[in-house]
């Protein structure tokens, strides 16, 4: 037999790292890495052990030790982000660019928001660095929820007065006009992912102070025609959505000291005419402008529940797609 096969044992030092945080509630983050990797793993006194085939431990060892890393800087995680860790080694990717989990951090009010991936963690540094970034890819991949921590991060640190979130109001198989109350009650429930995130930052009262002030306003992208936003943090959310005409309105409301960020997934398309997006068309106009970052998002970036990267592939390998992973250049089929 190979000599590879032989079983190994590897000690990774432990010393500072939050026990429980390290391996979750009943061992649940130990057992998660020991399901995806082949691996026995365990913690005994201030070390992690790591039992078995050479290749297996020397693949899983990184991952403990970014764990151990993590859980040293109370930077909290679980398992579904283990499985991710732990995918990032496997496709050869790495888990380098978090090794220091700490270096990008956005401060919400109730706890620390920190990336879960490196292409995350470049989203984020894009918008830290760019007056306007666009971040593409597919479904749960945080693009929405990082760009409103920042917006939240901005507004405490007073870098900016307010913040905006526009979404077009755009119907996905239902009829808008069949939906029951007045125009506002029928254009929330397309809004509601802005209100979750907020909800999931601020406190209920302070949130609600800051929207009678006008300090956070979320409203139809219908309604930013006419307006200069200045000192403002503005998202366009599910961008995918915006008609040309509707996207280049929405850049030239750019004011003085403002932040924009776009999101959007190309595979999520509701316009009839899918080539009237004006986020395929932001991607061709706007590529090489200084102060304007393209942030391609994968499957790897996926941070819902774990089944969410799988259900994308199956649907992606139903239709005879290739995964969406964002990542295509302007005019790649």
């Amino acid at each position: 037999m190979p000599e590879t096969t032989s079983p190994v044992q590897h000690r990774l030092p432990a010393e500072g790292a939050d026990p429980l945080a390290l391996s979750g509630v009943h061992d649940a983050h130990l057992t998660e890495l020991g399901r995806v990797s082949g691996v026995r793993v365990v913690l005994r006194d201030d070390h992690i052990l790591l039992s078995g085939k050479l290749e297996d431990v020397e693949r899983t060892a990184p991952v403990a030790q970014h764990m151990i890393q993590m859980a040293r800087t109370g930077v909290p995680f679980g398992t579904d982000d283990v499985a991710r860790f732990f995918d990032a080694t496997r496709s050869g990717n790495g888990v380098g660019k978090l090794a220091d989990p700490g270096r990008v951090v956005v401060p919400g009010v109730r706890r620390a928001i920190t990336p879960k991936s490196e292409g995350q963690a470049a989203y984020l540094q894009n918008i830290d660095e760019n007056d306007i970034t666009v971040g593409i890819g597919p479904a749960g991949t945080g693009k929405t929820y990082l760009a409103v921590a920042m917006a939240v991060d901005a507004l405490m640190k007073k870098r900016v007065k307010r913040i905006i979130l526009a979404r077009p109001a755009v119907e996905a198989g239902e009829n808008l006009g069949f939906l029951p109350g007045d125009l506002q009650e029928k254009i929330d429930p397309y809004l509601r992912p802005l209100y979750d995130a907020l909800e999931d930052m601020i406190p209920p009262d302070r949130l609600r102070r800051a929207m009678e002030s006008r300090s956070i306003e979320i409203a139809p992208l219908a309604y930013m025609r006419g307006r200069t936003l200045q000192d403002a943090f503005v998202i366009l959310d599910e961008a995918q959505n915006a008609t040309r005409a509707q996207m280049k309105m929405f850049l030239t409301r750019l004011g003085l000291n403002s932040k924009a960020v776009i999101t959007g997934d190309k595979t999520q398309i509701d316009l009839p005419n899918k080539g009237d997006s004006g986020l395929i068309e932001v991607e061709q106009v706007l590529k090489g402008i200084e102060g304007i970052a393209f942030s391609y998002l994968s499957g790897r970036d996926v941070i819902r529940h774990r089944l969410v990267k799988e259900i994308i592939e199956a649907y992606a390998a139903a239709s005879g797609e290739t995964v969406p992973d964002g990542s295509q250049e302007p005019g790649a089929s």
